[in-house]
């Protein structure tokens, strides 16, 4: 008896212990199974994006790298040199600067310079009418099969929420509006060549669409338009657009160079990859497709340097 005596206050005083420990635990996850209820009920209350049927919000797109692989103004320049426009060894350096930029992933200032200053020489003398008629065989030629899925996606998603979207590039407005016109785009801003009764005169109108430039041009338009930049996104690669996206309420990085990379993340802007499986999953784009036309098309740029060798 002095054995049973000595263990029923234990057990009394561990059932006692036992029921405490039983109502917090009981309490806690009570709490916590409240909050996981709270937390997807957030989630689903976050307006959607882009919103549809606000006509006072529209989408911004870069082009080179952001929408296209690689740089248009060399795909122009290719179609260009098979129509005889100039001769091999301004291929050859057009096909550096492509290699430089798919390959490095960052716009370089003096091969984009030393693109436009060729191009513009390229193009002097002849009929502006005569270059879109070219810029409309070219992209079938060069460009269609560039086009990255998954930014595409992002464009109509907006076209779908009844919004305009518009490219925004250094490229020659000429070949841009080309572009905008065969993804159903609204339109689009791009560097202007001087031209006199139709006739490209060599020199540019300004400067090139490119850095501060590009948010001067978005911020025009958007006035002219009575957007509302807060409700408005912009989609980039490279942080010399870092000016345009930081006037929209809803700034996306695009394939993203180093440093825009570093500015997106400290912002907490959203970012997307389509070069590599790092964002594949969750965009639901083939990362092999992505990454082969790359390695394509970096192999195809070498190439054409080396051949004139």
């Amino acid at each position: 008896m002095a054995a049973l005596g000595w263990l029923t206050p234990r057990r009394r005083s561990a059932t006692a212990r036992s029921v405490l420990a039983g109502e917090a635990s009981a309490e806690a996850a009570r709490k916590s199974s409240q909050e996981a209820q709270e937390t997807p009920q957030a989630v689903e209350e976050e307006p959607e994006f882009p919103v549809f049927g606000d006509d006072r919000a529209a989408a911004f797109f870069d082009l080179d790298n952001t929408v296209m692989q690689g740089a248009a103004l060399f795909h122009f320049g290719r179609g260009l040199y098979k129509r005889k426009f100039f001769e091999t060894r301004d291929l050859a350096r057009f096909a550096w600067q492509q290699a430089w930029f798919r390959l490095a992933g960052v716009e370089d200032p003096e091969h984009m310079q030393d693109a436009r200053d060729s191009a513009l020489s390229i193009v002097k003398g002849h009929r502006v009418a005569e270059l879109q008629t070219i810029g409309e065989e070219i992209y079938d030629e060069y460009m269609a099969d560039r086009i990255w899925p998954g930014t595409r996606a992002l464009a109509q998603a907006h076209l779908d929420a009844g919004q305009k979207v518009w490219l925004v590039t250094a490229a020659p407005v000429e070949i841009a509006q080309v572009i905008a016109r065969r993804l159903g785009l609204t339109g689009a801003l791009g560097t202007v060549a001087e031209s006199v009764d139709g006739v490209y005169t060599g020199k540019l109108v300004g400067e090139p669409l490119h850095g501060p430039a590009k948010a001067e041009a978005v911020r025009a338009l958007a006035m002219a338009e009575g957007l509302d930049l807060s409700r408005c996104a912009a989609y980039s690669d490279s942080h010399n657009d870092i000016p345009m996206l930081s006037l929209v309420g809803h700034p996306y990085a695009i394939n993203p160079d180093a440093k825009l990379r570093r500015h997106a993340r400290e912002k907490d802007w959203r970012l997307r990859d389509y070069r590599t499986g790092r964002k594949a999953a969750k965009v639901g784009i083939p990362a092999a497709a992505g990454v082969g036309a790359v390695a394509g098309g970096t192999a195809a740029a070498i190439a054409l340097s080396r051949r004139r060798r």
